[in-house]
């Protein structure tokens, strides 16, 4: 039985069916993944998580009750649990991702959405049942007394459903991403808004990437449930049990990061830049096509400057990664259609013979994002939102003498702000000028800021955030 077990939606690693019918293995994505996939395995966590594809559920069914370690493969301790594809569509889709994620991000377009009818109810009781699934997952891999991490938005009943199947057991739950005030999370249905609050409360400790979003959760519990709320101590107590708050800033680990971004494909991959860029200036942003990003008004606070700055022109180009994400829904698919038609205005407005003045890169390519944060001059974080924003700290870490953008409604802001050059996301005027004063920004000044940014950005890396919520639970 396992001592620590950490639960997400997406694993460390993902599997693909060949043609002839083989299975090939490879490293899971986003940041939750990179950020913990090293330390499960140095504490030896089993990891349980959801099998997210055909290849996926193919590998697990061929594997001793989901166990993947079990069967052969090198994945460390990894249970993946084979949810029925309907179940999983519905919980992941129209409820993690188009329901809790546009709360906390406050997405809505209120007078439209959201709209809460008889079909919310059937995809809410598939978000149930995922959630169910996972609880009974750990509570059948648990160890007496183990800790338990359940990560982010897509497990919030788990907590408190595991502790009904597990008294025994403490539990943590993270929340990667912002929360909403209790004016905007009382959207939800009451019962929903209610249970997903007491769905955290399960856990003896609840974690958030920053004050601002822990205080958040603690008034919408203090608003919606009535729960006694200390905001000194950080604790809530509802239902005869108390929840501790936590407040860990995850940030990234400096030295692994650097080893990575000084391989070949990754110098290789500068090279290219340079041979493309010239002796420009460079601006940089690397994000999916998340609604929540602001790509959009990003490219149109560059369209602002060059406007704006003739002088300019032919000497710097804006590199901006849009890596698709979430095409299954429209309201994505609609979105990078938007960053691609904002993208060619550009183009054709400014564009000469001799000078493309903007290389939108759209193919998920990792050696390439790290080579561009090597070579910027500025760095572009301009989200609407965000829970943390891991590219604001990867940037002054990789290019210590960048000048970093960053909106302040990212929760890097939090830590980094002070050093930043800091906008309102919705200001694309005041974007515009914060990207000329980058470019112009005395050295002395670049490289002042850049040590203290990489420093804030080092100060919690994934092994000392994982192991502060580990003592937490003691």
């Amino acid at each position: 039985m396992n001592a620590i077990l950490v639960a997400s939606n997406r694993g460390p690693f993902s599997f693909t069916t060949s043609e002839d019918g083989s299975l090939s293995m490879r490293r899971g994505g986003g940041g939750l993944v990179s950020g913990l996939s090293e330390v499960a395995r140095d504490l030896k966590v089993l990891w349980v998580c959801a099998a997210l594809s055909d290849g996926d559920r193919a590998a697990v069914r061929q594997a001793p009750g989901g166990r993947l370690d079990q069967a052969g493969y090198d994945t460390g301790a990894l249970r993946m649990l084979d949810i029925p594809p309907a179940t999983f569509h519905r919980a992941y889709n129209a409820v993690a991702n188009s329901t809790l994620w546009f709360v906390n991000h406050l997405l809505y377009d209120t007078p439209n959405t959201p709209h809460f009818d008889a079909r919310f109810r059937r995809e809410w009781e598939s978000y149930q049942s995922y959630n169910a699934a996972f609880a009974l997952a750990l509570a059948e891999e648990a160890g007496h007394g183990a800790r338990v991490m359940v990560q982010d938005y897509h497990l919030t009943l788990t907590p408190a459903m595991l502790r009904v199947e597990r008294p025994d057991l403490r539990i943590a739950h993270f929340s990667h991403t912002p929360w909403a005030p209790p004016e905007y999370f009382a959207l939800l249905p009451d019962d929903v808004a209610a249970e997903v609050l007491e769905g955290i409360l399960g856990a003896d400790h609840a974690g958030f990437l920053t004050a601002r979003w822990a205080g958040a959760f603690m008034d919408c519990c203090e608003r919606l449930l009535g729960a006694g709320v200390d905001r000194v101590s950080r604790t809530v107590s509802h239902a005869g049990r108390t929840t501790r708050i936590g407040v860990h800033g995850l940030g990234v680990d400096g030295e692994a990061l650097w080893a990575r971004a000084s391989e070949p494909d990754v110098e290789s991959n500068m090279a290219a830049l340079r041979d493309q860029v010239g002796d420009r200036k460079l601006i940089v942003r690397i994000d999916r096509t998340e609604l929540s990003k602001n790509i959009v008004r990003g490219l149109s606070a560059y369209r602002e400057f060059l406007g704006a700055h003739p002088e300019w022109h032919g000497r710097v180009v804006h590199l901006a990664f849009a890596y698709p994400s979430r095409h299954d829904l429209p309201e994505y698919r609609e979105y990078t259609a938007a960053v691609q038609r904002c993208a060619k205005e550009i183009e054709d407005e400014y564009a000469t013979e001799d000078w493309d003045p903007l290389i939108l890169n759209v193919n998920d390519d990792y050696p390439r994002s790290l080579a561009a944060y090597r070579l910027a001059d500025v760095l572009l974080v301009n989200p609407i939102r965000d829970g943390m924003n891991l590219v604001a700290k990867e940037g002054p870490v990789l290019s210590p003498d960048s000048a970093l953008v960053l909106s302040r409604e990212a929760g890097a802001a939090a830590e980094l702000g002070e050093h930043a050059l800091v906008v309102n996301p919705y200001d694309v005027t005041a974007t515009a000028a914060a990207l000329h004063r980058g470019l112009v920004m005395p050295e002395e000044e670049r490289v002042r800021r850049g040590a203290r940014l990489a420093a804030a950005a080092t100060a919690l890396p994934p092994h000392r955030w994982f192991a502060e919520q580990l003592t937490a639970l003691q």
